[in-house]
Formats: C-alpha cells, structure tokens, sequence
C-alpha cells in the first residue's frame, strides 16, 4: 500500500519523443491470431516459462543497462543503507539531522537507492553488500518482500554482511521522519558496531515525541477524532448523509451497507454511518446476504459509477430476483467523480449557458442512460428521484422507504452534480464575466454571532469544511462561535439543516454582487441607512451602563 509520503514525492526525467500506438482508431490494422498469448491453458505453462527465462532477466538487464537505481558513496565505508526512491528524502532529512549528511545529499554512509524495487537485482546488491558489515534496510509495507529476498542473495554468496531491516523500525505503517530517525539511529548504535559521531542517542532521539502520555492521548482521542478524509465543500452528498443521520436519531441505529466512492467518508465522523465496505458496486449484494440476521430493514448506499459498474447486475437484479426487502440509496452526481470526474452512462452534461447565467440548471444528455428506468426495467416497483439539497424531503422519503408495508426493494435515486467538477465548470465563467464588467452573484452563507450560542451542533452535523469556529467576541460567552469561511460555495446545507433539525437561527445566507449596477447601489444604501436607523433605535431603549 502506497503511504501519504510516498504519493507526493515529485521529480523529473527526461522523455523520449512520443511514439504514436501501432494499433488504433487512426491505424486500423487487423490483429493477427496469436494462439501463444491467450491466456488459457496450455499457452499459460509456456509463458510462465518465458516469464522466468526471458522477461524476469530481460527487465533486470533494463535496469542495470539504464542505471535505474543509483549508488551514494560515504566515507564509512563498512556500514550501508539500502532504500527505496521513495523514502530516499527521509533518510537524508534523518542523516542530516544526526550531522551525518549535508543540505546537498552528500552522505557519510554510502546509500543503495533502489529506485525500481522489483525486481530485485542480484548483482547490485552483491557489490553494494560486499566489504561491508552492517547494512540496513528500509522496506516501508508489509509484509517485507525486499529483505528476504536480498537475505536470499547474499547468503547463497556466502556473504555474511548483516542486514538489519524490520527489526530495527516499526512493521506497519509509514516510515516518517521520526521514524526513521529512530531506526538509523537504533543501527547506528547496534552492540559491536565501531562508534560513529553522531549528534543524538536512541533515547534522545525517542524524546523527541509527543509529549503526551498515552493515557493523555486517549483523553485526547476521545473528544478529538483523528482527522477524517472529507467530503469536499458543498459535495451533494453531504445533505443526504446530514438526512439520514437525522432519520436514524429518531427510529434508531440500522444497518448500512457501504461502497467504494466519495461517499464511503461518511463512514468517517462527523456522520459515523456505514457498517460495511465490501467492493465497489457491492453494497446492496453485501446486505442482501446478510438481511436475514437483520433486525430491520438495511439501507445500502452506492454511487452511479458503481451502480453501472456491477451494482445493477449483482446488486439490483439479484435483489429483486430474491425478493429482498431493503432500501437501496444511488448517489447520482453525474460522473464517476471519486476517480477523477469520467463519464458514464448516466451523466449529466450542462446545458449552452452565457456567464450572467452562472447558475443555469442542468440537463441529462439526450444519449445518457437513465438509472431510474435501469431500476425499473430490472423489476423494481418502488423508486424515488430527488435532489440531495432537499434535507426535507430527503427525511421524509427515507422514512417512507424504511417504514413502508411494501415488501421488495425500495431505490431512492439522490441526485445532485458533483461539486468538484461543477465548481471547475463554472468557476472560469465567473471569472469571464467578472472582467466583462457583467453583473455577477455568488451565493454564500454567513452566521450572526450575535445570535449563534456556541453549540456547534450545525458543525457536527454536516462538518463542512467552511463551516468553522472564531472566537466569541461576547465575555459572557466562553466558547468560540460559529463561522463560515470564503470557501463556502453557497449550497445550503449549512442552513438547510438547521431548519430541519430545529437549531439556532443564526444562519443567512447573502449574495456577492461583483460589478453592481444602479439598482444594486441604491438598493445597499438604503439598507444601510435603514439598519442603522434601527440601530440608534434600540440603543435608545437599552439601560444605562452600571458602574
């Protein structure tokens, strides 16, 4: 499994100048048959036999022809490192830190970097281990497939140099910086090794932790989750997920089914809804196999990207085939958005709008696939299309899937465009219009301080990223209020949800006007006055100070 280091380590190389396919829609050539490529037996005994005495050699060849993995050289030269391309950075920051490189990546202990970890070549790691009697090891995953295999080599050699690996950091998880850290210098101070000067010892070194105790951590952890992966700011998803977690207050907890998309976050807080997670496109199969030992009706969430992807066949189809009571909940956001925004049978595209028209509905493609009539035509009788935004309604439709008589599956279609992708639609039209010197609103919304009471109770229930806190500027009030930020992108939900689940009434939501007209100036004016009138009015009213 990649780690959150490793996916955003960044570099350049040279490319060579692109080579058009031999085979394409420009190039029709009419593949000959090749028997020995199928993959079925007995071609496949013969190409697990190339694999082994031709590819394998051929690839390790490819490597050492190119000079894909790189050497370091080091003045101490009985000890080495062996890393990967990916925690190379790391453990230069680590060296570095203990005075034993440079700003530069001059290290003073000659490095392996194994830039292509598979496979492994033998004859680099025989000369980069031999002379040497301390080598480590830096295999980030698990379980290590690296270290035995180069234990493999080396004793098949009769190379007795010592690799540490494992042993020396922790099995799982990412090896950051502290991490590191500490494995370079627990091998550094292995018993028997020549002393190397080095700035800080293993003890000093594991001070440099948290300072907390770990009964300290858990009080931490118990009122502050550790961060979530998020919905992004006005997601479609985000009321829908706000509605159900209102229902399941009122009738209580019942089982969801998740999927493999944007919306598996909610299993996350603040919406803490989800059970299980079985594949993408298998929510509704996963429930339907398990309805029997099931208190109450199970719901199951999938996305239309999955629903297309085998949630129709394995999950709708079987489920009507079976007669299973359920309810089923498609989040149709136009696109398979949690892989990028790709198209799909279903989607949405919008329709010709002007850039004073930032707002314009949309509108389904007259080649797109309608999910509600893939339902239908697959035997299901109860369907319902709504808006997400519609927290309301949302609620009332979900207690009327659940609590209905009915048997057989129940599907709630959940309709809203990604935010992500409409916000890089319609983003480059503002833009335009605003250097036009067109009129041009933004809807966004804002929390009266004055009146929010610190509960934080809208936070919790939607946990918008623009949706935040500042301080109170009250002295009676102790805890901080609630703020909406700039990033907020006008959806709604904010305040859609404190209407339906009866908070404060602290939410408004204003309009950004860019390149006002006449009317908008005249009409800002005299608001201002007329506010200000009001004001002189209750500050008359109001008592005198007490001294």
């Amino acid at each position: 499994m990649m780690r959150v280091r490793g996916c955003h380590v960044t570099g350049e190389f040279t490319a060579k100048n692109n080579r058009p396919p031999e085979f394409s829609t420009k190039n029709h050539v009419v593949p000959n048959r090749e028997a020995e490529k199928i993959i079925l037996p007995p071609h496949v005994y013969q190409q697990e036999k190339d694999k082994i005495s031709k590819r394998w050699p051929a690839a390790i060849d490819f490597i050492v022809d190119n000079k894909l993995n790189e050497f370091f050289p080091g003045k101490h030269k009985h000890l080495g490192i062996i890393t990967c391309g990916g925690t190379y950075n790391t453990v230069i920051r680590a060296l570095q830190r203990q005075g034993l490189s440079d700003n530069f990546g001059n290290a003073d202990i000659p490095i392996y970097v194994m830039n292509v970890a598979y496979p492994v070549v033998p004859e680099e790691v025989v000369d980069f281990c031999v002379g040497k009697s301390h080598v480590l090891l830096l295999e980030e995953g698990q379980p290590e497939y690296i270290e035995p295999a180069i234990h493999t080599i080396l004793r098949k050699r009769d190379i007795q140099t010592k690799i540490y690996g494992k042993d020396l950091f922790t099995q799982t998880g990412e090896y950051t910086a502290q991490i590191t850290l500490l494995g370079i210098t627990r091998f550094l101070e292995i018993p028997g090794l020549a002393p190397i000067s080095k700035r800080f010892s293993v003890e000093q070194v594991k001070n440099f932790n948290s300072p907390l105790s770990d009964d300290e951590h858990q009080k931490l952890l118990a009122v502050v989750p550790p961060r979530p992966s998020g919905l992004c700011t006005g997601c479609p998803e985000r009321p829908l997920f706000s509605a159900i977690k209102q229902v399941q207050k009122d009738l209580g907890p019942f089982h969801i089914s998740s999927d493999i998309g944007c919306h598996s976050f909610a299993t996350l807080a603040p919406f803490n809804l989800g059970n299980t997670i079985m594949g993408y496109g298998l929510s509704l199969a996963s429930s339907s196999s398990i309805r029997s030992a099931l208190p109450h009706k199970a719901i199951s969430i999938m996305g239309d990207g999955g629903f297309w992807h085998n949630g129709l066949s394995s999950g709708v189809v079987s489920a009507v085939f079976n007669k299973h009571d359920g309810v089923l909940i498609i989040v149709n956001n136009g696109y398979s958005a949690a892989t990028g925004g790709q198209d799909i049978p279903s989607m949405v595209e919008p329709n010709n709008i002007i850039a004073t028209t930032i707002d314009a509905p949309h509108s389904e493609r007259d080649d797109s696939v309608s999910i509600e009539l893939a339902c239908r035509g697959a035997g299901v009788e109860w369907v319902r299309t709504i808006s997400t935004y519609s927290i309301e309604l949302m609620k009332k439709t979900l207690n009327e899937a659940l609590q209905s008589p009915k048997p057989g599956l129940k599907v709630i279609i959940a309709e809203g465009e990604c935010m992500l992708n409409r916000q890089r639609r319609i983003k480059p039209l503002m833009k335009k219009s605003i250097v036009d010197g067109a009129r041009t609103l933004r809807a966004r919304f804002y929390i009266d301080s004055q009146t929010c009471t610190g509960d934080h109770a809208c936070i919790r229930l939607s946990g918008c990223p623009s949706l935040t806190i500042k301080p109170s500027n009250d002295s009676l009030r102790e805890d901080p209020v609630s703020y909406v930020d700039n990033s907020c992108v006008g959806c709604g939900v904010c305040g859609d949800n404190v209407h339906s689940a009866v908070l404060c009434p602290s939410f408004s939501k204003i309009d950004l006007i860019h390149n006002p007209n006449w009317l908008d100036k005249v009409s800002s004016s005299l608001r201002k006055n007329v506010i200000k009138l009001f004001q002189r009015y209750d500050e008359s009213k109001r008592p005198g100070q007490l001294l």
